[in-house]
């Protein structure tokens, strides 16, 4: 096995469920800044769309990705679920972003942090973050919500070389702060545990799982053959045209995901022109005019 002392490069993306897909669009290009990096399909049900925000480049660790279902039933989150993702922004674009989106300003680990929902009710935090740039863009972090962190934090730590890095207590519970050594973008996992019992149901405006990043394929390799050394049940890999995934449920219930940084989603598209046509996984290009009939058109905002 390669050296494991820092496997993981940080997160590479967050996927989640919201409801109509124009709602979605609007948030997160018009008020969020992101870029519509992918229009695809689930691979899964090519009925739904897959479609994918992300910086101006495209760069794994800033990659927000939903499955849009119109007539979804609202969701809520709870333990065994990541309950929030939050952006990196400089602090001083903070200020401005905070008038702009007029969410909740608190304080965590010394950082300021701004809580929004989504359209559909799935928290969006922007930090302060000293490494960050003015826009939302690269992640900062994810929020596991858990009633036992202790082996999740264990996985982490054992698994993909996280650091405790603090704890909090407020009113509503208790956060720990594990993060990577010498990484960049995604580099924090927040695990939490609330003071009351909660029940948490999936639905629009929950988020499916958060995927961390491996180099490569060897990379990734070396990561499974850990996972499963350490009791994790691993899948094979999975081609997903832009990278290559594995999945396991992590000892508290979220379901990960290990990414490949390759090929990268200019794959099958130009950079320049990234998010501006329908793309579809070769298993479905014979079915494109009645997939593109049945999906729920939307508009781009400029």
């Amino acid at each position: 096995m390669s050296d494991t002392t820092t496997p993981i490069a940080g997160l590479h993306h967050v996927t989640a469920i919201s409801g109509p897909p124009q709602p979605n669009v609007d948030f997160y290009i018009r008020d969020m800044g992101q870029r519509l990096v992918k229009k695809t399909v689930n691979f899964d049900a090519p009925d739904v769309w897959h479609l994918y925000y992300g910086d101006q480049q495209a760069a794994p660790g800033s990659i927000l990705t939903f499955f849009p279902f119109v007539g979804a039933r609202a969701g809520r989150a709870g333990p065994g679920m990541a309950s929030a993702f939050a952006y990196g922004v400089s602090p001083a674009a903070f200020d401005s972003w905070a008038a702009r989106l007029q969410g909740r300003t608190d304080a965590r680990f010394g950082a300021r942090v701004l809580e929004l929902a989504d359209p559909d009710g799935l928290q969006v935090e922007l930090i302060e973050d000293t490494t960050a740039s003015a826009q939302p863009g690269a992640f900062h972090s994810a929020t596991l919500w858990l009633e036992n962190p202790e082996p999740t934090a264990r996985l982490l730590i054992d698994g993909f070389g996280y650091a405790e890095a603090g704890s909090e207590r407020g009113a509503g519970g208790e956060r720990l702060r594990l993060e990577l050594p010498n990484a960049g973008a995604g580099r924090v996992i927040d695990l939490w545990r609330a003071n009351s019992p909660a029940q948490g149901a999936p639905g629009a405006g929950t988020i499916h799982h958060i995927a961390f990043r491996a180099r490569d394929d060897a990379h990734q390799d070396d990561l499974r053959e850990r996972l499963i050394g350490l009791g994790m049940q691993v899948t094979p890999r999975i081609d997903r045209q832009y990278f290559n995934a594995i999945y396991f449920r992590e000892p508290g219930g979220v379901l990960f995901e290990v990414a490949t940084d390759p090929p990268g989603f200019d794959v099958d598209e130009p950079m320049a022109d990234l998010g501006t046509a329908l793309k579809l996984p070769p298993q479905y290009e014979l079915r494109r005019a009645q997939i593109e009939s049945a999906l729920p058109p939307f508009t781009v905002p400029a």
